[in-house]
């Protein structure tokens, strides 16, 4: 995707734009980000849009892809601590914003139609916002044990392009007892080099089941 288009060399005004068009985001989160992994997560066997599918590299996920990165700092449940982070990072590309299109009923043409959304603010087709932050779902299923979303809190800040290379970090910034954690979730925009999303999670982390 070209970055020399002029909406993006206006990303200031952009993301005022984008802030007052949105401001908060508060419901449902599970739901919303169980139409975001279904949209990453291609049928067992085949390759994604972006890489091939190969086994995963930790128990608590079903597969990964060769272009999907992520890292964390803890690898124990039973040693989670304030402070912990993961980070999760992927391309999200035209198939995949398609797919969620699809998945999720959000058709909006804003995401799927180039001439329509060359005339709209952002002068292109941008990323549906509640894939972006799905990718905050991928990071929490990296932690160590079984993560079950309880609550989500974000705002948008700035819009993200067809192609663009987007990382989610999720740190745990509070134990709240009983194997509940507030997180502190956060998007970027890696190609913009800019935050996309802020907002803060609670989760519930469970042993997994015994194989």
């Amino acid at each position: 995707m070209s970055h020399q288009n002029p909406a993006k060399r206006n990303l200031a005004a952009m993301t005022d734009a984008w802030t007052a068009m949105t401001q908060t985001f508060l419901q449902s989160a599970t739901a919303a980000n169980r139409a975001a992994m279904s949209a990453m997560l291609p049928a067992s066997g085949s390759n994604g849009s972006d890489g091939e599918t190969v086994p995963a590299s930790i128990p608590s996920i079903d597969h990964s892809n060769l272009d999907w990165q992520f890292d964390r700092t803890v690898d124990d449940p039973a040693r989670i601590s304030v402070g912990d982070t993961v980070t999760f990072e992927k391309v999200l590309s035209d198939d995949d914003v398609r797919a969620f299109a699809h998945v999720s009923g959000d058709t909006n043409r804003l995401h799927l139609d180039d001439e329509f959304a060359a005339d709209t603010r952002f002068g292109e087709r941008i990323v549906h916002g509640t894939l972006v932050s799905g990718l905050i779902s991928a990071a929490l299923a990296r932690l160590p044990g079984l993560t079950i979303y309880l609550s989500q809190d974000l705002e948008f800040s700035g819009p993200v392009g067809i192609g663009d290379r987007v990382s989610a970090r999720v740190e745990i910034v509070e134990d709240l007892g009983n194997s509940q954690y507030r997180l502190e979730t956060v998007i970027r925009n890696e190609d913009e080099d800019a935050t996309v999303i802020n907002g803060e999670a609670v989760v519930l982390i469970d042993d997994l089941p015994e194989e």
